[in-house]
C-alpha cells in the first residue's frame, strides 16, 4: 500500500513555531489544507504527544505527529513542515526537530502500512537532513519520491 498522496497544499516549509505544540499544530493545518483532516484533528495529535510522550519523534530531527482514525479524519493524508529553526519535544535521543510528518488515516490498518512506508523512506540516512533544507514545496515532494523509490529496490 503505498503512502498517502502529498500535495502542494499539504507541504508547509521554512515554518516558524515556538514550541512542539505550534509546530504539531502547523502540521494539523497542513492536513487540513490538503483536505484530509477537518482542523479539529490538529488537537488530537497534540493530546497524543500529552498522553504518550514524545515517543514521535522517530528520529533524529524528525518528528511523525498522528492520532488514531476518527471522525475527523476525512481521508488518508500525510503532510510535511519544515521549520526554520528547530524545536525540542522532549525526546531523549532524537531532539531537536526540524521536520514534522503529520499522519491522517482513515483505519488502522493504513496506520501501519503507511508507518512501515515512512520508515522506508527515512531509512535513507540523507532523507531528513536534505527534507530540512528544502527550498521548496517541490524539492520536499522529490525528495519524498527519490527516497520512496530507493525503498522499494
Amino acid at each position: 500500500m503505498p503512502l498517502p498522496p502529498l500535495p502542494d497544499s499539504a507541504i508547509t516549509v521554512g515554518a516558524h513555531a515556538s514550541d512542539w505544540r505550534e509546530a504539531v499544530e502547523l502540521a494539523g493545518e497542513a492536513l487540513a489544507r490538503s483536505g484530509a483532516t477537518t482542523p479539529g484533528y490538529a488537537a488530537r495529535m497534540i493530546q497524543v504527544i500529552d498522553e504518550f510522550g514524545a515517543y514521535i519523534v522517530i528520529a533524529p530531527g524528525l518528528a511523525l505527529a498522528h492520532a488514531r482514525p476518527g471522525p475527523d479524519v476525512l481521508a488518508d493524508g500525510l503532510s510535511i513542515v519544515t521549520l526554520d529553526e528547530p524545536v525540542v519535544f522532549g525526546h531523549p535521543h532524537n531532539d531537536p526537530v526540524g521536520v514534522v510528518i503529520g499522519l491522517a488515516v482513515a483505519t488502522p490498518d493504513a496506520h501501519v502500512t503507511s508507518v512501515a512506508e515512512l520508515a522506508n523512506i527515512f531509512n535513507d540516512p540523507g532523507a531528513i537532513p536534505a527534507l530540512a533544507a528544502a527550498a521548496d514545496v517541490g524539492e520536499v515532494q522529490r525528495i519524498m519520491a527519490a527516497s520512496g523509490e530507493e525503498a522499494s529496490r
